[in-house]
């Protein structure tokens, strides 16, 4: 490249963010600053960047550096997140709706309109508008991770506890099983009617409990309480029951929710206000404050929550011979419950936008920090194995 290449007429762009992008891709290739040109100009027009720009460089510098030096996101969700859950939960509580679902709606609409609006009112080059709604995209993307997003850079369950990772072997999962099939059926009551601020009230309370949970937080809220989706038929779509809003620091929970299942999808999305991202850990801790909870209905929905993935690891570890025998040990009114909730989804369930969303979601979670994607979910049997082999000699961690 010559000299005309770096006449500032090349960046007399409509817009900020062009200059900001064409800047940054001639400060860091080299054959865009050649020695035999102007040594200062690289240096120069950095020094014209907008000063949002220079802040948004900052925050995903530090972003990155989160994710990626051991102990700073650990850091995060220790020293940085409580304040913020205090600060943006307390907020959002005032409000009776989900800010959050109101705040990604208006965002995908500002991102699909926009576009048209800057270049048949403005008259912006494409080129431009793509660049300001990149800059849009990285604000979002500095929001969501300072606002909660981090907590997934901190260290999984094993290593917050220092509890040891139990061996996941078949003779081991059995006794698990059965052990749970037993404290399962005899937790079984008839749920029909469950009001929302009084689950949320029982729930709270065993998470108050004196013997705490381990690797948790205590709660950041005297009365967290949970919103209902604002777009619960288009969740209910894809078969998703509950949500952690990051931009607001608020839990959502799917209005379509059945009684018997509310109380353990409430205390799964209010384990993730907490700081914990990973969804096998949100399920240990909406296991443990259940079944752990004095009120028969908290109580029978934290064992009911984990049965899919109790039968599930059954089917793929046990016998067959023994596997039968497994299920012919619950309660039929249990499995009667199961499968209406299954059906009951089912029916809402879209396979085309529930597909697209199986895959975005799985793709999301690898991205951050979870190997396993979606099969996170079922990860949970291998937690209560361990945590279990540990409340042996600690009880703190009893359910």
């Amino acid at each position: 490249m010559g000299a005309k290449l770096l006449n500032y007429k090349t960046l007399r762009m409509q817009g900020r963010c062009k200059f900001f992008l064409y800047a940054l891709f001639l400060f860091f290739s080299p054959a865009a600053c050649p020695s035999e040109g102007n040594p200062y100009l690289c240096s120069a027009m950095l020094k014209k960047l907008p000063r949002r720009i220079w802040i948004l460089g900052t925050l995903l510098a530090g972003i990155t550096l989160v994710q990626h030096v051991p102990g700073w996101g650990d850091g995060y969700t220790q020293y940085v997140y409580p304040t913020v859950a205090r600060l943006l939960g307390g907020i959002s509580q005032l409000i009776p709706f989900a800010v959050g679902d109101l705040f990604i709606a208006l965002a995908v609409g500002w991102l699909v309109t926009c576009p048209f609006y800057l270049k048949l009112r403005k008259g912006r080059s494409w080129k431009g508008i793509l660049l300001h709604e990149a800059e849009f995209l990285l604000w979002i993307y500095a929001w969501f991770y300072l606002a909660w997003g981090l907590n997934y850079a901190q260290s999984d369950f094993y290593g917050r506890t220092g509890i040891a990772r139990a061996d996941y072997s078949e003779a081991g999962f059995k006794a698990f099983a059965y052990r749970y099939v037993d404290e399962m059926n005899g937790a079984y009551a008839d749920i029909v009617h469950t009001s929302p601020n009084q689950v949320a009230d029982k729930v709270a309370q065993s998470y108050r409990l004196p013997q705490g949970l381990p690797g948790m937080h205590p709660l950041f809220l005297s009365c967290p309480k949970a919103k209902t989706m604002l777009f619960t038929p288009l969740a209910s779509m894809v078969g998703v029951t509950g949500s952690m809003g990051p931009f607001f620091c608020e839990f959502t929970l799917n209005g379509d929710v059945l009684p018997p299942y509310y109380p353990a999808t409430f205390a799964h999305e209010l384990a993730h206000f907490q700081g914990i991202a990973r969804e096998a850990e949100a399920n240990l801790y909406s296991y443990l404050a259940c079944t752990r909870s004095d009120a028969p209905d908290v109580r029978f929905s934290g064992y009911l929550s984990i049965l899919p993935h109790v039968l599930s690891n059954a089917s793929r570890l046990m016998e067959e011979e023994v596997y039968a025998d497994l299920y012919r040990q619950i309660n039929p009114d249990i499995m009667a419950l199961a499968r209406h909730n299954q059906q009951y989804w089912a029916e809402k369930y879209s396979p085309f936008i529930g597909r697209l969303q199986n895959i975005l979601y799985d793709l999301y979670l690898k991205g951050n920090n979870i190997p396993s994607g979606r099969k996170n979910y079922s990860e949970v049997i291998g937690l209560l194995i361990s945590c279990q082999e540990w409340e042996k000699h600690h009880p703190a961690c009893q359910d």
